[in-house]
């Protein structure tokens, strides 16, 4: 088993009063994707926020590459190597394509770098290329998806933090940005944790997953036997008793074990 480049320890975080993720505990071996599975108000968005240092907990360790993180501002997060795809896209809407890419790399000194990168970002998604004098606010919303994605690996992140990439999206634009995560996983080394309310894609993409609800942690387990297990068929498959459906959907590049 690889190493984990993040571990999470007994979390807890409040809004306010109220305790949105309790006592979660979780690990992602780098190289790996990682998702983490529940409804909507689990606590997944927390978790992240909590990663990325947008939200403080009050109670547990985070800790990226050996060192904990907790409590640091999320600029220094950022700079750590931690790139966080927030839920809503959030582009820079009044900003071409260009220049948010270029907003990625605002930490980056290194020119041809950063050139060669936005190469990259425009291999990936070759509508960005086509849109890269147009305003992000008038794109769809998956080419804004896109664009979120292809900004925050402008940082050359170690980590990507994924909310709901799939939210509002068709779902031929879902396989086609999943697939995308796929080969940036394989293909860049990146490792990614993800937090979706679409199971299925997430499952199919991921090498191992954990289940949320009510900000706790109820399961835990490689994505090809959560596929296999009749919790996860019914409640977020909408499966009661067929297993062929849990055949992966994409062929990973890369096996973790």
């Amino acid at each position: 088993m690889a190493e984990p480049i993040l571990r999470l320890s007994n979390i807890e975080t409040f809004y306010g009063p109220i305790m949105a993720i309790r006592g979660v505990s979780l690990e992602v071996p780098e190289g790996s994707i990682v998702t983490v599975l529940g409804a909507n108000g689990a606590g997944k968005t927390t978790i992240l926020k909590t990663i990325s240092g947008v939200m403080d907990p009050q109670k547990g360790s985070v800790v990226f590459q050996g060192r904990e993180i907790q409590k640091m501002d999320p600029d220094k997060v950022m700079r750590l190597g931690i790139g966080h795809v927030p839920e809503g896209r959030e582009t820079f809407p009044f900003l071409t394509v260009l220049e948010n890419l270029q907003m990625g790399a605002y930490t980056r000194s290194d020119r041809d770098g950063i050139q060669r990168d936005i190469d990259m970002v425009y291999g990936y998604f070759p509508r960005l290329k086509e849109r890269e004098n147009q305003p992000a606010g008038s794109m769809s919303g998956g080419e804004q998806q896109m664009l979120a994605i292809g900004r925050a690996l402008m940082g050359r992140p170690k980590l990507l933090l994924l909310d709901e990439p799939s939210l509002g999206l068709s779902p031929k634009l879902v396989k086609e940005i999943f697939e995308i995560i796929v080969r940036i996983n394989a293909e860049q080394g990146t490792t990614i944790l993800l937090v979706e309310q679409n199971a299925n894609v997430a499952l199919n993409a991921a090498h191992y997953g954990y289940v949320l609800e009510v900000g706790r942690i109820v399961m835990a387990d490689t994505c090809e036997k959560l596929l296999e297990k009749e919790d996860i068929k019914e409640f977020y498959l909408g499966q009661k008793e067929e297993s062929a459906r849990g055949k992966r959907r994409w062929k990973k590049r890369k096996t973790w074990r």
